[in-house]
């Protein structure tokens, strides 16, 4: 658990370089800044000014530095890891935490091993690359892990992805946690006022069960896979909701099936996720995906490929019926098929995912395991460009 508020003169300041401002990595900052904010660390944030990442970062206390960086390496790099080298001389860090590629990228090469620096992929960026990219990013992440001081991976199976690409590195494992305050399920007698308070069109009937799919339209979310999906399963008049925005919103529009509803970005997905019947999240990659750790908080069964961080989040009992293969719609329309003919089933699932949640993925007990490693690293001060130790 974190320790509620240090000494002034004894106070470690982070600084937390982030690209992406929008879904889960946003959300995971978002979170663990809160929770550092309360435990009284001088908590810095320098990310893009647009998007939700920067205006929740400063409502939980923490000072927001404008860091302009697209999402992908570029002919801007070279401006981007200079002005981060600015911002963390200006903030004056006793740590850094860079989440993802891109913020790994630049602030692994502005500060070079002379500030204790861990660097969280969130999912490694060479999953998502094919070709020449893909083994450029692996020989980057090879190189670029002489300057981290720790790669902090959220899944046992993250870590073990890096490892099987060759990525040595001193490693630390810590599970993603969710606000329990807020991921709760709805209170008793008040879920079907949950679901009238939501957009739904007039003509789903209540009774007809609703799935949800929570997350960034994206290619690695795989919402393109879930509609396939859609289609092949005997749903018994359920209906798909898909919840976010992002780059293939439109082409998914296109290509959905009658009845689809897209709902476009949303600033608080717990209704969505407590009115569900079934929550579906079918990534083509994560580290550990957060909407099904708010979704089994919240006592939604949930449906998942298995990828890194999937079995991880699921009670052992879940995987015969919650996790499928990654790019395989047929195996996910018998899933839905399977969980939307049995209502007794999802309640067990939902109960028993809700137990195990609640009690392993708490973003207080997550965020004390962040610090611990921090003041770690900032009692060893020293240079991490050194031979560098398999775990």
């Amino acid at each position: 658990m974190l320790q509620k508020s240090c000494p002034d003169e004894n106070r470690l300041t982070v600084l937390h370089l982030v690209q992406p401002v929008e879904g889960g990595v946003a959300r995971v900052v978002t979170d663990l800044v809160a929770a550092q904010v309360r435990a009284g660390l001088r908590t810095v944030v320098a990310c893009p000014p647009q998007g939700p990442l920067a205006a929740g970062a400063s409502s939980a206390g923490a000072r927001v530095c404008a860091w302009p960086a697209e999402r992908a390496p570029g002919p801007r790099l070279g401006r981007e890891v200079i002005t981060a080298g600015r911002l963390i001389r200006g903030s004056a860090p006793d740590v850094i935490h860079a989440h993802s590629a891109k913020a790994g990228l630049a602030g692994r090469l502005a500060v070079r091993g002379r500030i204790p620096t861990v660097f969280q992929p969130h999912a490694w960026s060479f999953e998502a690359l094919e070709g020449r990219a893909a083994e450029l990013a692996v020989a980057w992440e090879r190189f670029g892990a002489r300057w981290s001081d720790r790669i902090l991976c959220v899944s046992e199976s993250e870590l073990r992805a890096g490892q099987r690409a060759g990525v040595t590195a001193r490693w630390s494992v810590i599970h993603n946690g969710i606000d329990l305050g807020r991921f709760r399920p709805a209170h008793e007698g008040s879920a079907a006022s949950v679901r009238a308070s939501l957009p739904l069109p007039e003509e789903i009937p209540v009774g007809v069960p609703l799935v949800v799919c929570v997350g960034r339209l994206s290619r690695q979310k795989g919402q393109d896979l879930l509609l396939h999906a859609w289609r092949r399963a005997t749903v018994g008049g359920a209906r798909l909701v898909l919840v976010g925005d992002g780059p293939y919103g439109e082409e998914l529009r296109r290509s959905a099936p009658p009845g689809v509803l897209f709902t476009g970005a949303s600033p608080d997905v717990r209704p969505w996720i407590q009115a569900a019947d079934l929550l579906v999240l079918p990534s083509r990659w994560e580290g550990m995906a957060l909407a099904p750790l708010e979704a089994m908080a919240c006592g939604t069964p949930v449906l998942l490929t298995d990828v890194d961080g999937a079995r991880e989040s699921l009670p052992p009992g879940h995987l015969p019926h919650c996790l499928v293969p990654p790019e395989d719609p047929a195996a996910l329309a018998a899933a839905l098929t399977t969980l939307l003919s049995d209502p007794a089933l999802r309640v067990e699932l939902g109960r028993t995912a809700q137990s195990r949640t609640r009690s392993l993925f708490d973003v207080t007990e997550t965020a004390g395991a962040v610090l611990r490693l921090y003041q770690e690293l900032v009692g060893q001060s020293r240079p991490t460009t050194r031979k560098r130790t398999e775990r």
